[in-house]
């Protein structure tokens, strides 16, 4: 069992940055490939970064390459997610997610654990 929870969400200006984190507790959070989702208002959850469990791989969304990067910390069972130069089109509820699987898959059917997600807001 795996717990996760959000932090770092907020209202910013468009070109601004944020850095969410993602704390787990549980066991194992190491062997997890982690995720970034996102979901604005009636729209599908899509995934914005992936990350293996090793931290070499990553995996990004078409929208967010060259201005968000995934890490992690696994000594400090943290997944973070940096965002530069930030538009309104990113304005949306952002999860971060657990799979115990290895293709930084796309679909949110597959992680197996959710934290309950921080709203981040960007003015134009």
């Amino acid at each position: 069992q795996v717990q996760l929870v959000e932090s770092g969400g907020g209202l910013v200006q468009a070109g601004d940055s944020l850095r969410l984190s993602c704390a787990a507790s549980g066991r194992s959070f190491s062997w997890y490939t982690m995720g970034w989702f996102r979901q604005a208002p009636g729209k599908e959850r899509e995934l914005v970064a992936a990350i293996t469990w090793t931290g070499t791989t990553t995996r990004y969304a078409d929208s967010v390459k060259g201005r968000f990067t995934i890490s992690r910390d696994n000594a400090k069972n943290t997944v973070y997610l940096q965002m530069n130069s930030l538009a309104p089109e990113d304005t949306a509820v952002y999860y971060c997610a657990a799979d115990r699987g290895v293709a930084m898959t796309n679909n949110p059917d597959a992680y197996d654990y959710w934290g309950q997600g921080t709203q981040v807001t960007v003015s134009s």
